[in-house]
């Protein structure tokens, strides 16, 4: 796969609250965007990969979003995967391309979690979530399994809660410099540290925000890329992990399958993480990134907090990570959040990013998990193919 295919066309919608927007028409709209930037017509999309929305739940939801769009793909397909879906996508995207399965493919996701589903229907969410058995009788909610996973890296490594703010404080200040984030305000430790707490260590700070929105990429073969008008963006390695699905089966609360997905992705690329010039790394919680930060080898396990002290992840840092806010500060739509951070990859690598632009960016990565740290992806990407 690698340098074979590539990213040519990407967009995302509005965020936020989006009354009166339903996940369908901000998909679509999403997808006709990114056929639009890069410079096609639907006619030429032979492809399409959706994911099931929470708030509008179609059986055939690729097949519908074909319909609504009116394109005819030969190659059509919705996915599931939690918010590791976005990856897993691009890769079967990518296969299909190189077995000539299809030539274009749009991969569009949208969802309404903010305005789309009521108190109940979310409640019912967090309910189903865990095993039916051996964690949900218990009544932990969403926050509380990934509080786990900070206490657990506290107690093993004597990681801070003001470690863990600091990865918030400094998500907020890409958002800053994003005009198109949910929460642009600044923030220190202290505003952390003081919100209120929802399930110890993890404050309402450290949790991801719950909003509208929708984002689309079109991807086709390096060749055809090139008669296209943007900087092509390659896709060059690509891995998964999985090492459990309920978390009272993990065989570890601090080390995750994120290791393993982000070692296949590096081989697949011939890159190492001393190679990316950003990560945008999956924070549905900042705990969260804490472990990704060290399973993805950009420092060792354990020393995270200190990585984040260091000042790594914020704009000019080593490692600047989340540059369009994350889904702490940007938006967190539900199973299309991590689409937000792959379209703010291409415009980094494109060096379209404006503000929060890193300086020469050549290589990045993007990491996306669902589940509770279950399922794991990892794309390298590049501005060059080889």
């Amino acid at each position: 796969m690698r340098g074979k295919v590539a990213i040519v066309g990407v967009a995302d919608t509005e965020v936020g609250v989006l009354t009166g927007r339903s996940p369908m028409d901000l998909g679509v709209e999403a997808a006709l965007k990114a056929i639009k930037d890069a410079g096609l017509k639907k006619s030429d999309i032979d492809g399409l990969i959706t994911c099931n929305s929470m708030a509008q739940p179609l059986m055939y939801h690729a097949e519908a979003t074909a319909e609504y769009l009116q394109i005819f793909p030969r190659y059509c397909m919705a996915v599931g995967a939690g918010g590791g879906t976005t990856f897993t996508a691009i890769h079967h995207a990518a296969s299909a391309i190189a077995t000539g399965m299809a030539d274009i493919i749009v991969i569009a996701m949208a969802d309404c979690m903010r305005s789309g589903l009521s108190r109940e229907q979310a409640l019912q969410v967090q309910a189903s979530t865990g095993h039916p058995e051996f964690e949900q009788p218990y009544g932990p909610t969403v926050p509380a399994y990934y509080a786990l996973i900070a206490q657990a890296h506290m107690a093993e490594f004597g990681t801070t809660q003001e470690q863990l703010a600091g990865i918030a404080v400094s998500t907020r200040q890409h958002a800053a410099n994003n005009p198109t984030a949910q929460m642009r305000d600044l923030i220190t430790v202290d505003d952390v540290m003081s919100s209120r707490m929802i399930a110890d260590p993890l404050h309402l700070l450290d949790c991801s925000l719950v909003s509208d929105g929708g984002s689309a990429i079109v991807m086709c073969s390096a060749e055809r890329a090139a008669d296209l008008p943007h900087d092509p963006i390659y896709i060059m390695g690509a891995g998964e992990g999985h090492n459990h699905e309920h978390i009272s089966a993990a065989r570890s609360l601090t080390t995750s399958a994120a290791k393993e997905a982000g070692e296949r992705a590096y081989a697949m690329a011939g890159l190492q993480s001393s190679d990316m010039d950003f990560a945008q790394l999956y924070d549905c919680f900042t705990p969260t990134v804490l472990v990704e930060l060290e399973d993805l080898g950009f420092c060792t396990k354990g020393e995270g907090g200190a990585f984040v002290d260091s000042g790594a992840l914020a704009p000019g840092g080593s490692l600047p990570v989340n540059t369009h806010g994350g889904l702490l500060s940007h938006s967190h739509a539900g199973n299309p959040g991590s689409m937000f951070a792959l379209t703010e990859s291409v415009w980094q690598l494109r060096h379209t990013a404006g503000e929060r632009q890193v300086p020469k960016a050549r290589h990045g990565l993007v990491h996306a998990q669902g589940g509770i740290m279950s399922s794991h992806t990892t794309l390298v990407l590049s501005r060059e193919a080889s």
